[in-house]
Protein backbone atom coordinates (compact mmCIF):
# COMPACT_ATOMS: atom_id res chain seq x y z
CA UNK A 1 0.00 0.00 0.00
CA UNK A 2 2.80 2.39 0.98
CA UNK A 3 4.69 1.56 -2.21
CA UNK A 4 1.62 2.33 -4.35
CA UNK A 5 1.19 5.69 -2.62
CA UNK A 6 4.88 6.42 -3.15
CA UNK A 7 4.66 5.59 -6.85
CA UNK A 8 1.61 7.83 -7.25
CA UNK A 9 3.48 10.64 -5.52
CA UNK A 10 6.49 10.12 -7.80
CA UNK A 11 4.23 10.18 -10.87
CA UNK A 12 2.60 13.40 -9.69
CA UNK A 13 6.02 14.97 -9.14
CA UNK A 14 7.11 13.96 -12.63
CA UNK A 15 3.95 15.46 -14.14
CA UNK A 16 4.48 18.66 -12.21
CA UNK A 17 8.13 18.86 -13.30
CA UNK A 18 7.16 18.23 -16.93
CA UNK A 19 4.46 20.92 -16.80
CA UNK A 20 6.91 23.38 -15.28
CA UNK A 21 9.55 22.68 -17.92
CA UNK A 22 6.93 22.90 -20.68
CA UNK A 23 5.81 26.32 -19.47
CA UNK A 24 9.44 27.47 -19.43
CA UNK A 25 9.81 26.73 -23.14
CA UNK A 26 9.40 29.74 -25.48
CA UNK A 27 6.02 29.95 -27.17
CA UNK A 28 7.60 29.34 -30.58
CA UNK A 29 9.00 25.98 -29.52
CA UNK A 30 5.79 24.89 -27.81
CA UNK A 31 3.82 25.66 -30.97
CA UNK A 32 6.39 23.87 -33.12
CA UNK A 33 6.36 20.72 -31.02
CA UNK A 34 2.57 20.52 -30.95
CA UNK A 35 2.16 21.48 -34.62
CA UNK A 36 4.77 19.15 -36.00
CA UNK A 37 3.58 16.41 -33.65
CA UNK A 38 0.11 16.60 -35.19
CA UNK A 39 1.64 16.77 -38.65
CA UNK A 40 3.67 13.62 -37.93
CA UNK A 41 0.43 11.67 -37.49
CA UNK A 42 -0.75 12.76 -40.94
CA UNK A 43 2.74 12.11 -42.32
CA UNK A 44 2.74 8.62 -40.82
CA UNK A 45 -0.61 7.77 -42.39
CA UNK A 46 0.59 9.08 -45.78
CA UNK A 47 3.84 7.09 -45.64
CA UNK A 48 2.00 3.92 -44.59
CA UNK A 49 -0.07 4.14 -47.78
CA UNK A 50 2.94 5.01 -49.96
CA UNK A 51 5.41 2.46 -48.56
CA UNK A 52 2.71 -0.14 -47.90
CA UNK A 53 4.47 -0.93 -44.61
CA UNK A 54 3.60 0.57 -41.22
CA UNK A 55 6.97 -0.37 -39.74
CA UNK A 56 8.92 1.36 -42.49
CA UNK A 57 6.64 4.41 -42.36
CA UNK A 58 6.96 4.66 -38.56
CA UNK A 59 10.75 4.37 -38.65
CA UNK A 60 11.13 7.06 -41.32
CA UNK A 61 8.68 9.34 -39.46
CA UNK A 62 10.57 9.00 -36.17
CA UNK A 63 13.82 9.80 -37.96
CA UNK A 64 12.53 12.78 -39.94
CA UNK A 65 10.18 14.61 -37.56
CA UNK A 66 12.93 16.01 -35.31
CA UNK A 67 14.75 17.11 -38.45
CA UNK A 68 11.58 18.86 -39.68
CA UNK A 69 11.31 20.78 -36.40
CA UNK A 70 14.96 21.86 -36.63
CA UNK A 71 14.52 22.82 -40.28
CA UNK A 72 11.52 25.02 -39.37
CA UNK A 73 13.59 26.69 -36.66
CA UNK A 74 16.32 27.27 -39.24
CA UNK A 75 13.82 28.91 -41.58
CA UNK A 76 12.68 31.20 -38.77
CA UNK A 77 16.26 32.17 -37.98
CA UNK A 78 16.89 32.90 -41.67
CA UNK A 79 13.80 35.11 -41.92
CA UNK A 80 14.85 37.07 -38.84
CA UNK A 81 18.42 37.41 -40.09
CA UNK A 82 17.16 38.78 -43.41
CA UNK A 83 15.01 41.33 -41.58
CA UNK A 84 11.69 39.93 -42.80
CA UNK A 85 9.38 41.25 -40.08
CA UNK A 86 6.14 39.52 -41.04
CA UNK A 87 5.00 41.70 -43.93
CA UNK A 88 4.65 39.84 -47.20
CA UNK A 89 6.20 41.45 -50.24
CA UNK A 90 7.66 40.32 -53.55
CA UNK A 91 11.09 40.02 -51.93
CA UNK A 92 9.62 38.07 -48.99
CA UNK A 93 7.78 35.68 -51.29
CA UNK A 94 10.99 35.11 -53.28
CA UNK A 95 12.87 34.35 -50.05
CA UNK A 96 10.10 31.99 -48.93
CA UNK A 97 10.25 30.12 -52.24
CA UNK A 98 14.06 29.90 -52.25
CA UNK A 99 14.46 28.90 -48.61
CA UNK A 100 11.57 26.42 -48.72
CA UNK A 101 13.10 24.82 -51.80
CA UNK A 102 16.51 24.63 -50.18
CA UNK A 103 15.08 23.11 -46.99
CA UNK A 104 13.09 20.57 -49.01
CA UNK A 105 16.26 19.56 -50.90
CA UNK A 106 18.03 19.06 -47.56
CA UNK A 107 15.23 16.86 -46.17
CA UNK A 108 14.98 14.77 -49.38
CA UNK A 109 18.77 14.34 -49.44
CA UNK A 110 18.75 12.99 -45.88
CA UNK A 111 15.78 10.76 -46.71
CA UNK A 112 17.54 9.38 -49.79
CA UNK A 113 20.76 8.68 -47.85
CA UNK A 114 18.77 6.76 -45.21
CA UNK A 115 16.54 4.80 -47.59
CA UNK A 116 19.25 3.63 -49.98
CA UNK A 117 21.39 1.49 -47.67
CA UNK A 118 18.30 0.12 -45.85
CA UNK A 119 16.47 -0.76 -49.06
CA UNK A 120 13.37 1.26 -48.22
CA UNK A 121 12.15 1.78 -51.74
CA UNK A 122 8.66 2.87 -52.65
CA UNK A 123 6.76 0.08 -54.44
CA UNK A 124 5.98 0.77 -58.13
CA UNK A 125 7.91 4.06 -58.13
CA UNK A 126 10.96 4.76 -60.28
CA UNK A 127 14.01 6.75 -59.15
CA UNK A 128 12.72 10.06 -60.54
CA UNK A 129 9.40 9.71 -58.74
CA UNK A 130 11.10 8.80 -55.49
CA UNK A 131 13.14 12.00 -55.77
CA UNK A 132 10.74 14.56 -57.27
CA UNK A 133 7.54 13.63 -55.43
CA UNK A 134 9.05 14.03 -51.89
CA UNK A 135 10.79 17.22 -53.07
CA UNK A 136 7.51 18.78 -54.21
CA UNK A 137 5.80 17.49 -51.04
CA UNK A 138 8.28 19.09 -48.67
CA UNK A 139 8.46 22.31 -50.68
CA UNK A 140 4.70 22.57 -50.25
CA UNK A 141 4.98 21.77 -46.52
CA UNK A 142 7.70 24.32 -45.80
CA UNK A 143 6.15 26.92 -48.08
CA UNK A 144 2.89 26.58 -46.17
CA UNK A 145 4.74 26.70 -42.86
CA UNK A 146 6.54 29.88 -43.93
CA UNK A 147 3.32 31.59 -45.00
CA UNK A 148 1.69 30.58 -41.71
CA UNK A 149 4.71 31.92 -39.82
CA UNK A 150 4.50 35.25 -41.64
CA UNK A 151 0.75 35.46 -40.97
CA UNK A 152 1.15 34.71 -37.24
CA UNK A 153 4.08 37.13 -36.97
CA UNK A 154 2.11 39.87 -38.71
CA UNK A 155 -0.89 39.21 -36.44
CA UNK A 156 1.27 39.36 -33.32
CA UNK A 157 2.96 42.57 -34.44
CA UNK A 158 -0.42 44.04 -35.39
CA UNK A 159 -1.81 43.28 -31.94
CA UNK A 160 1.29 44.71 -30.30
CA UNK A 161 0.98 47.86 -32.39
CA UNK A 162 -2.69 48.20 -31.50
CA UNK A 163 -1.82 47.67 -27.84
CA UNK A 164 0.86 50.34 -28.03
CA UNK A 165 -1.58 52.71 -29.73
CA UNK A 166 -4.25 51.98 -27.12
CA UNK A 167 -1.74 52.54 -24.32
CA UNK A 168 -0.57 55.79 -25.87
CA UNK A 169 -4.17 56.95 -26.31
CA UNK A 170 -5.00 56.07 -22.71
CA UNK A 171 -1.96 57.99 -21.50
CA UNK A 172 -2.95 60.97 -23.65
CA UNK A 173 -6.49 60.86 -22.25
CA UNK A 174 -5.17 60.72 -18.68
CA UNK A 175 -2.91 63.69 -19.36
CA UNK A 176 -5.74 65.61 -21.01
CA UNK A 177 -8.15 64.92 -18.16
CA UNK A 178 -5.57 65.93 -15.61
CA UNK A 179 -5.02 69.18 -17.48
CA UNK A 180 -8.76 69.81 -17.69
CA UNK A 181 -9.26 69.15 -14.00
CA UNK A 182 -6.30 71.38 -13.08
CA UNK A 183 -7.68 74.42 -14.90
CA UNK A 184 -9.01 77.02 -12.47
CA UNK A 185 -10.33 80.49 -13.16
CA UNK A 186 -7.54 82.80 -11.95
CA UNK A 187 -9.96 85.75 -11.86
CA UNK A 188 -12.19 83.87 -9.43
CA UNK A 189 -9.28 83.19 -7.08
CA UNK A 190 -8.07 86.78 -7.38
CA UNK A 191 -11.52 88.21 -6.63
CA UNK A 192 -12.15 85.76 -3.79
CA UNK A 193 -8.88 86.65 -2.08
CA UNK A 194 -9.56 90.35 -2.56
CA UNK A 195 -12.99 89.86 -1.04
CA UNK A 196 -11.45 88.14 1.98
CA UNK A 197 -8.95 91.00 2.38
CA UNK A 198 -11.77 93.58 2.26
CA UNK A 199 -13.86 91.77 4.85
CA UNK A 200 -11.10 91.12 7.38
CA UNK A 201 -10.99 94.65 8.97
CA UNK A 202 -14.75 95.11 9.58
CA UNK A 203 -16.27 91.64 9.22
CA UNK A 204 -13.69 89.04 10.33
CA UNK A 205 -16.34 86.34 10.78
CA UNK A 206 -17.51 86.77 7.18
CA UNK A 207 -13.86 86.70 6.03
CA UNK A 208 -13.27 83.49 7.98
CA UNK A 209 -16.35 81.91 6.39
CA UNK A 210 -15.08 82.89 2.92
CA UNK A 211 -11.66 81.35 3.66
CA UNK A 212 -13.28 78.12 4.79
CA UNK A 213 -15.49 77.98 1.71
CA UNK A 214 -12.51 78.74 -0.51
CA UNK A 215 -10.50 75.96 1.18
CA UNK A 216 -13.38 73.48 0.72
CA UNK A 217 -13.72 74.43 -2.93
CA UNK A 218 -9.98 74.15 -3.63
CA UNK A 219 -9.73 70.88 -1.69
CA UNK A 220 -12.45 69.33 -3.86
CA UNK A 221 -10.94 70.72 -7.07
CA UNK A 222 -7.41 69.56 -6.31
CA UNK A 223 -8.63 66.17 -5.09
CA UNK A 224 -10.08 65.70 -8.56
CA UNK A 225 -6.52 65.45 -9.91
CA UNK A 226 -6.18 61.96 -8.43
CA UNK A 227 -9.85 61.09 -8.05
CA UNK A 228 -11.76 61.48 -11.29
CA UNK A 229 -15.08 60.15 -9.92
CA UNK A 230 -16.83 61.38 -6.76
CA UNK A 231 -20.32 61.20 -5.29
CA UNK A 232 -23.01 63.66 -6.31
CA UNK A 233 -23.15 64.83 -2.68
CA UNK A 234 -19.44 65.72 -2.73
CA UNK A 235 -19.80 67.54 -6.05
CA UNK A 236 -22.82 69.47 -4.74
CA UNK A 237 -20.93 70.41 -1.56
CA UNK A 238 -18.08 71.90 -3.64
CA UNK A 239 -20.58 73.82 -5.79
CA UNK A 240 -22.22 75.17 -2.63
CA UNK A 241 -18.85 76.38 -1.33
CA UNK A 242 -18.11 78.07 -4.66
CA UNK A 243 -21.51 79.78 -4.73
CA UNK A 244 -21.23 81.02 -1.14
CA UNK A 245 -17.94 82.68 -2.06
CA UNK A 246 -19.59 84.33 -5.06
CA UNK A 247 -22.57 85.44 -2.93
CA UNK A 248 -20.15 87.10 -0.54
CA UNK A 249 -18.56 88.82 -3.52
CA UNK A 250 -21.76 89.96 -5.29
CA UNK A 251 -23.92 90.47 -2.22
CA UNK A 252 -27.70 90.56 -2.77
CA UNK A 253 -27.23 90.63 -6.55
CA UNK A 254 -26.65 86.86 -6.52
CA UNK A 255 -29.12 84.36 -5.10
CA UNK A 256 -28.32 80.68 -5.50
CA UNK A 257 -29.41 77.29 -4.30
CA UNK A 258 -28.27 73.72 -4.90
CA UNK A 259 -30.98 71.04 -4.77
CA UNK A 260 -29.97 67.37 -4.70
CA UNK A 261 -32.44 64.50 -4.93
CA UNK A 262 -31.70 62.14 -1.99
CA UNK A 263 -31.83 59.23 -4.45
CA UNK A 264 -29.02 60.88 -6.44
CA UNK A 265 -26.74 61.94 -3.55
CA UNK A 266 -24.78 58.67 -3.44
CA UNK A 267 -24.50 58.23 -7.21
CA UNK A 268 -21.06 58.59 -8.86
CA UNK A 269 -20.33 61.57 -11.10
CA UNK A 270 -17.21 62.88 -12.84
CA UNK A 271 -15.37 65.19 -10.46
CA UNK A 272 -15.56 68.96 -11.15
CA UNK A 273 -17.80 68.28 -14.15
CA UNK A 274 -20.48 70.83 -13.15
CA UNK A 275 -18.12 73.56 -11.96
CA UNK A 276 -17.61 75.27 -15.36
CA UNK A 277 -21.36 75.35 -16.00
CA UNK A 278 -22.02 77.03 -12.65
CA UNK A 279 -19.07 79.34 -13.21
CA UNK A 280 -20.43 80.40 -16.60
CA UNK A 281 -23.84 80.98 -15.06
CA UNK A 282 -22.34 83.36 -12.49
CA UNK A 283 -19.95 85.15 -14.81
CA UNK A 284 -22.37 85.57 -17.73
CA UNK A 285 -25.67 85.94 -15.88
CA UNK A 286 -27.80 89.09 -16.00
CA UNK A 287 -25.78 91.72 -14.14
CA UNK A 288 -28.29 94.58 -14.56
CA UNK A 289 -30.60 93.35 -11.81
CA UNK A 290 -29.75 90.21 -9.91
CA UNK A 291 -28.76 86.70 -10.78
CA UNK A 292 -31.01 83.86 -9.71
CA UNK A 293 -29.11 80.62 -10.04
CA UNK A 294 -30.46 77.13 -9.33
CA UNK A 295 -28.70 73.78 -9.58
CA UNK A 296 -30.95 70.71 -9.50
CA UNK A 297 -29.59 67.14 -9.58
CA UNK A 298 -32.11 64.32 -9.76
CA UNK A 299 -32.03 60.58 -10.36
CA UNK A 300 -33.99 59.12 -13.27
CA UNK A 301 -33.63 55.36 -13.19
CA UNK A 302 -29.97 54.61 -13.84
CA UNK A 303 -29.35 58.13 -15.16
CA UNK A 304 -28.66 61.50 -13.57
CA UNK A 305 -30.33 64.69 -14.74
CA UNK A 306 -28.62 67.98 -13.96
CA UNK A 307 -30.34 71.30 -14.63
CA UNK A 308 -28.48 74.58 -14.06
CA UNK A 309 -30.66 77.64 -14.57
CA UNK A 310 -29.70 81.29 -14.27
CA UNK A 311 -31.37 84.55 -15.19
CA UNK A 312 -29.97 86.02 -18.37
CA UNK A 313 -29.87 85.42 -22.11
CA UNK A 314 -27.67 83.62 -24.58
CA UNK A 315 -25.54 85.77 -26.86
CA UNK A 316 -27.11 86.02 -30.34
CA UNK A 317 -25.48 83.77 -32.93
CA UNK A 318 -25.07 86.63 -35.44
CA UNK A 319 -24.12 89.27 -32.87
CA UNK A 320 -20.73 90.27 -31.59
CA UNK A 321 -18.73 87.53 -29.98
CA UNK A 322 -18.94 87.51 -26.17
CA UNK A 323 -15.81 88.30 -24.22
CA UNK A 324 -13.40 85.41 -24.09
CA UNK A 325 -13.84 83.51 -20.85
CA UNK A 326 -10.65 82.58 -19.09
CA UNK A 327 -12.18 79.67 -17.15
CA UNK A 328 -12.40 76.07 -18.21
CA UNK A 329 -15.48 76.78 -20.34
CA UNK A 330 -18.07 74.77 -22.16
CA UNK A 331 -15.55 73.02 -24.43
CA UNK A 332 -13.98 71.55 -21.32
CA UNK A 333 -17.39 70.18 -20.28
CA UNK A 334 -18.09 68.70 -23.72
CA UNK A 335 -14.67 67.04 -23.87
CA UNK A 336 -14.98 65.57 -20.39
CA UNK A 337 -18.47 64.29 -21.19
CA UNK A 338 -17.04 62.50 -24.23
CA UNK A 339 -14.31 60.93 -22.09
CA UNK A 340 -16.35 60.00 -19.01
CA UNK A 341 -19.71 59.21 -20.66
CA UNK A 342 -18.91 58.15 -24.26
CA UNK A 343 -22.19 57.80 -26.16
CA UNK A 344 -24.11 57.95 -22.86
CA UNK A 345 -24.81 61.62 -22.33
CA UNK A 346 -26.83 64.53 -23.62
CA UNK A 347 -25.92 68.19 -23.14
CA UNK A 348 -28.24 71.03 -24.06
CA UNK A 349 -27.81 74.79 -23.58
CA UNK A 350 -30.94 76.83 -24.24
CA UNK A 351 -32.74 80.06 -23.42
CA UNK A 352 -36.31 80.04 -22.15
CA UNK A 353 -38.84 82.41 -20.66
CA UNK A 354 -39.54 81.96 -16.97
CA UNK A 355 -43.02 82.58 -15.57
CA UNK A 356 -42.70 84.40 -12.21
CA UNK A 357 -44.24 82.85 -9.13
CA UNK A 358 -45.30 86.16 -7.52
CA UNK A 359 -47.80 88.54 -9.10
CA UNK A 360 -45.57 91.58 -8.68
CA UNK A 361 -42.65 90.01 -10.53
CA UNK A 362 -41.95 90.37 -14.23
CA UNK A 363 -41.36 87.70 -16.81
CA UNK A 364 -37.67 87.21 -17.50
CA UNK A 365 -35.42 85.08 -19.63
CA UNK A 366 -33.25 82.32 -18.25
CA UNK A 367 -30.35 80.30 -19.61
CA UNK A 368 -30.68 76.58 -18.91
CA UNK A 369 -27.85 74.06 -19.14
CA UNK A 370 -29.23 70.52 -18.96
CA UNK A 371 -27.24 67.31 -18.69
CA UNK A 372 -28.44 63.73 -18.88
CA UNK A 373 -25.76 61.28 -17.71
CA UNK A 374 -26.51 57.61 -18.28
CA UNK A 375 -24.77 54.96 -16.18
CA UNK A 376 -21.59 55.36 -14.18
CA UNK A 377 -18.75 57.54 -15.47
CA UNK A 378 -15.63 55.93 -16.89
CA UNK A 379 -12.81 56.42 -14.42
CA UNK A 380 -9.72 57.76 -16.22
CA UNK A 381 -7.05 58.75 -13.74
Amino acid sequence: MGRAVSERGLTADLRHDFARRWQQLPVFWRVQIVGWGLFSLVDLATRTVVYQSFTTALTITLLLEPLLVLAAAGLRAAFLHLGLNGRLSVAALACIFALSGGTAILIVSVLTLVRGPLGWGIPDWNASQELLAPLAYYMLIFGGWSLAYFWVRAEIEGRAERQRAATAEAEALRAELQQLRLQLNPHFLFNALNGVAEEIPEHPDAALAMVRDLAAYLRHTLAGINQSVVSVAAEAEALGAYLRIQEARFGPRLRSRVEVDPAAAGRPIASVLLQPLVENAVEHGDREGHIDLTVRITAEGEALRVVIENSGALAPQDGPAPPRHTGIGLENVRRRLALHYPGRHRFELRQQAVVPRAADCHHHDAVVAELLLEGEPCSVS
